[in-house]
Formats: structure tokens, C-alpha cells, sequence
């Protein structure tokens, strides 16, 4: 990255991630905002965006590049996330959920698995996903039921997994498991016998990315597409949402963005009473708040995402982890928040689909709620204050 700092939105991003951003959101505005009511009226994967970002090599752009990825920071990553989301959160959801699917391999595959899985998934000629959520172990993760029971070389899995965005159009799953020595994480392909998927949901916001539930029954998991060791499940699963979390507080700060975006440009067209409503304390004073709570939410988001490009350290990272749950908490209030303050200012107009606020509303409900509930954040925040207390 060049050295040479500048200084935007308050915040100090290289000559290298203000062009990102430029570039991303001149793609995102040009190409992708046209999509946006029709992605969401369809609720259907919107595949030409999946193609539109693996063209501009955004689908893989922080995997490494020894594994054709862009190799770049999650920084990066974030400011593309966030440039998406100001038009589609939809769209954002291809990048998001393939950088969540991904992560597992990259955190704790060995070269092979690596080797087999990651050139695919960086250039989009794979989709990924990442299966987690039980019904009955959302919030609490170590409550998992599914199982792996080795036999052999293999795993028999069983069991089943809901809420699985990118569920049934992706190729490639990352499946945690209980086994001997704990949870474990495995890959399993999309034609793995015994694989099924469920019902796709029907949901409030976020349309175009598929949610499903997944079964599985006696699948067998080659020993090979175990990632990492035995045990190593749930380590893997929290270094992946340190890592995960600052993208989908940037997925909020998007939708946040475009909301008061819209109401910007409404209110300064609006007129009632013979003004501009634009000139009404009231209404000045809800935008001077949506502008603060969105510079606020972009401090912690940039300082979640720098956190993970400066911190490696082998185990889970207490500060790391204080700061993404911080900044997806904050971020996904303010989303929601910003979100319905847009929608009041344009009035009758903000409950109408073409004016887009009241789905950006929608979508960005589903943020306070997946990667974990903004309750569970304030938990993981107050244990990193205390001590683990």
C-alpha cells in the first residue's frame, strides 16, 4: 500500500483504498443500483452480479493471491462491501457470503484443501457458504447437533442446519460439526450423497440471497476435506467472525449511506408550505443526527477492519475481536435507525418501492440480527472489558 495518506470522510484511507472506494462505487452506481428493486421483487441470486464482481476480481479480492484472489486487506474488502450496499444490500450479500464461506479454509485449511477449493471460490467459478445455525443453536454455538463420526478415511454426517445464506446455490459449504474432540469444521460439496437442501425462507429484507435449510444424511466427508484438526471447530468459527463481522458492519453502514443518501436529495427538493423542507429545524435536525451516526459507525467499521490487518497473532485476539463486535453493534443500529428516519422524512414516498428507502429499511433489519444478535455483541464486548468475566 502507498504510505502517502489522505484524508476522507474522517477518517485516513491511502491513495491505494480511496481508489478502491472511487472505483467500487462508480461500478456500484453505474451497474448495479439499476438492479436493485427488480433483485428484490424476484428474491432470486442474482447471478450477473456475481459475474459483474468476479470480472472485476471484487468476489476474491481478499483471498490470497497465490490462490487467485486480489490479495488485498479487509480494509479493501470493506470499502467494497460498503459501496455495494449503499445501492443493493442484496448485492453486497454475493461478496459477503462468498468471503464468509471462504474464511474457514483460509483460516484453518492446510495447502491442499486450499489448493482444491480457493482458486475457484476467488474467481467465482464456485459459490460458497458458510453452515452453522441449528435450530437449536443459533446464539449459543457449542449447543451443535449435527455430528461427524469417523469411519475410516471419512465422517458420516448427520444432521441439519438453517438460516444458511447462499443455501442452495452454493457449491461449496463450510459445515461445522460435533465429533470425538469437539466441534470440527469440514467441507462438503454441493453433490455429496446424502445432502439435501431444505426450504428457502421467505424473508423481510435481503431477497436476492437465498436462505435455506440443509440436511444431512450419512453423508460421507472424506478425511481430506476435514479443515484443520479434530477440535478445531470452534476456534475456526470465532476467528472467522472476527474477521466476518467488520464486513457485515460495513454491509450496514452501506445501507445506512444510501438511505440518507436518498432523504438528502429528496428533502432539498421537497417543498411544503411555500419552502423547501429542507429549511425546517426538524427536519435539519434529523439529518445533522443520520450524518453524525453514520461518521461514527465508519470510525469503528475502518478501525474493525484495520484491527484485522494489523493484529496476527496465532489464538483469538480479545482486542480484535472487542472492536468487530463494537463496530458491527454500532453499524446495525444505526443502519436501522438511519433507515426509518429516511423513510419518515420522505413521507408517503418512502413506502413506495421505487424510492428504495423503505427496502433499504428491510434489509438492514437482517443486521442486527445475523453473525450474531447485537445482544450477543453487547455480551462479547462487556466479557472483553471484564476480562472474560
Amino acid at each position: 500500500m502507498n504510505a502517502e495518506k489522505i484524508v476522507f470522510n474522517n477518517f485516513d484511507l491511502s491513495e491505494d483504498h480511496l481508489q478502491i472506494k472511487q472505483e467500487i462505487h462508480r461500478l456500484a452506481q453505474e451497474r448495479i443500483k439499476p438492479r436493485a428493486i427488480e433483485i428484490d421483487e424476484n428474491a432470486e441470486y442474482p447471478m450477473d452480479i456475481l459475474h459483474l464482481l468476479s470480472e472485476y476480481g471484487y468476489i476474491g479480492a481478499n483471498m490470497p493471491e497465490e490462490y487467485g484472489g486480489l490479495g488485498l486487506d479487509l480494509l479493501s474488502f470493506c470499502l467494497i462491501v460498503e459501496e455495494i450496499s449503499r445501492v443493493c444490500a442484496s448485492s453486497s450479500q454475493v461478496a459477503v457470503v462468498q468471503e464468509l464461506g471462504s474464511l474457514p479454509i483460509i483460516i484453518g485449511g492446510n495447502d491442499a484443501l486450499k489448493k482444491r477449493f480457493l482458486p475457484d471460490l476467488a474467481t467465482g467459478q464456485k459459490i460458497a457458504a458458510y453452515a452453522l445455525t441449528e435450530p437449536d443453536a443459533g446464539s449459543d454455538v457449542k449447543s451443535l447437533k449435527t455430528r461427524a463420526e469417523r469411519d475410516g478415511d471419512s465422517y458420516i454426517l448427520n444432521g441439519q442446519k438453517m438460516f444458511i445464506s447462499n443455501g442452495g446455490v452454493a457449491d461449496v459449504y463450510s459445515v461445522f460439526a460435533q465429533t470425538a474432540k469437539g466441534i470440527t469444521a469440514f467441507v462438503v460439496e454441493k453433490d455429496t450423497p446424502g445432502f439435501v437442501v431444505g426450504k428457502l425462507e421467505k424473508k423481510m429484507g435481503i431477497k436476492g440471497s437465498p436462505t435455506a435449510q440443509l440436511y444431512f444424511d450419512n453423508c460421507r466427508i472424506p478425511i481430506e476435506n476435514r479443515i484443520g484438526d479434530e477440535g478445531d471447530g470452534w476456534m475456526i468459527a470465532m476467528k472467522t467472525f472476527d474477521k466476518s463481522r467488520p464486513t457485515v458492519a460495513a454491509q450496514a453502514l452501506g445501507i445506512a449511506q444510501g438511505a440518507y443518501d436518498a432523504a438528502l436529495e429528496y428533502v432539498q427538493e421537497r417543498e411544503q408550505f411555500g419552502k423547501n423542507i429542507s429549511s425546517f429545524q426538524a427536519v435539519q435536525f434529523m439529518l445533522a443526527d443520520m450524518a453524525t451516526q453514520i461518521e461514527a459507525a465508519r470510525g469503528l467499521v475502518y478501525k474493525a477492519a484495520s484491527k484485522v490487518n494489523e493484529l496476527t497473532a496465532t489464538g483469538k485476539n480479545p482486542e480484535l475481536t472487542q472492536a468487530s463486535s463494537m463496530a458491527k453493534m454500532f453499524a446495525a443500529d444505526v443502519a436501522m435507525k438511519v433507515t426509518t428516519d429516511a423513510v419518515q422524512l420522505l413521507g408517503g414516498y418512502g413506502f413506495i418501492q421505487e424510492y428504495h428507502v423503505e427496502r433499504m429499511m428491510r434489509d438492514a433489519k437482517i443486521t442486527q440480527i445475523y453473525e450474531g444478535t447485537n445482544q450477543i455483541q453487547r455480551v462479547i464486548i462487556a466479557r472483553t472489558i471484564l476480562g472474560g468475566k
